[in-house]
């Protein structure tokens, strides 16, 4: 089978630069392009030397469709907007676009889900391994363990993340909910704040912490009365994200049309 053929959209970007240098190091694809918004500095530029590889001849252009046309799949850890104009024309196109961009509207997810009845895509709020495990285990513990025990998912992202909480940890929510066969809907506390009387039996709730330079650190807690149980993930480098989504690209190609998740993925 030849190379497949991606592109990154967002490439100058801190995620895009990482995905960019890992294709370029992996066997069996191969780095196309990759596309910036208009107005950014990086247009024209070479994709090879922002990623720090050296020049490839290959520019960073700003219009998706002329590079969309020409690709096998695309990578897109950007803004939720982008993604779904992404997933469209990923539809038209009959390509693979795997998002990992998080922050999305019911609605925005309703476009994505019209988008894969045409277009191979993979979503999900963290491509990692470690932290699909995670979610794995997470709805076997909350599975195990009865209301008896309190969940709470602390997670910890650096200053320039804009949504909150963030996608992988309503990910570990939908896990815990899931195990505990409830609709995460009804049972999160997203905010804490005065007199807010005594937690409610069988809440999943949520704390967000932002600050410096922190990739991502997430624990989904089981707190009973005399016992505490945490499962914790923590990146070490947006590497772990760029190879899971490379390894979603490279399971998806030979897929039909469909909306998936790194689950499916990994076979979890």
């Amino acid at each position: 089978m030849a190379d497949m053929k991606l592109a990154v959209i967002g490439v100058a970007g801190r995620m895009g630069r990482t995905l960019a240098r890992l294709v370029h190091e992996t066997d069996g694809c191969v780095l196309a392009g990759g596309t910036e918004h208009s107005g950014s500095d990086a247009l024209g530029q070479d994709i090879g030397v922002l990623a720090g590889l050296g020049e490839m001849g290959i520019p960073v252009i700003g219009d998706p469709l002329e590079l969309i046309a020409k690709v096998d799949g695309i990578l897109d850890f950007t803004q939720p907007a982008a993604s779904v104009e992404c997933a469209e024309l990923a539809a038209q196109a009959r390509i693979v676009h795997v998002i990992g961009t998080t922050g999305f509207s019911p609605e925005d997810d309703k476009r994505i889900t019209a988008a894969a009845r045409h277009a191979t895509i993979v979503k999900s709020g963290n491509m990692s391994l470690g932290v699909n495990l995670l979610a794995a285990l997470t709805a076997k513990a909350a599975e195990a363990l009865d209301e008896d025990f309190d969940i709470e998912i602390v997670e910890m992202h650096h200053k320039h993340k804009v949504d909150a909480p963030s996608g992988t940890a309503l990910l570990l929510g939908n896990a815990a909910a899931l195990g505990r066969k409830v609709d995460l809907n009804e049972k999160s506390v997203r905010v804490r704040d005065g007199i807010t009387g005594a937690r409610t039996r069988g809440d999943i709730g949520f704390a967000t912490l932002r600050g410096g330079g922190v990739i991502g650190d997430h624990t989904v807690m089981f707190a009973g009365e005399n016992e505490r149980i945490e499962l914790t993930h923590r990146a070490q480098s947006r590497d772990v994200f760029a190879s899971g989504a490379l390894k979603a690209a490279l399971w998806a190609q030979d897929k039909g049309p469909g909306l998936f998740s790194m689950t499916d993925v990994l076979g979890l």
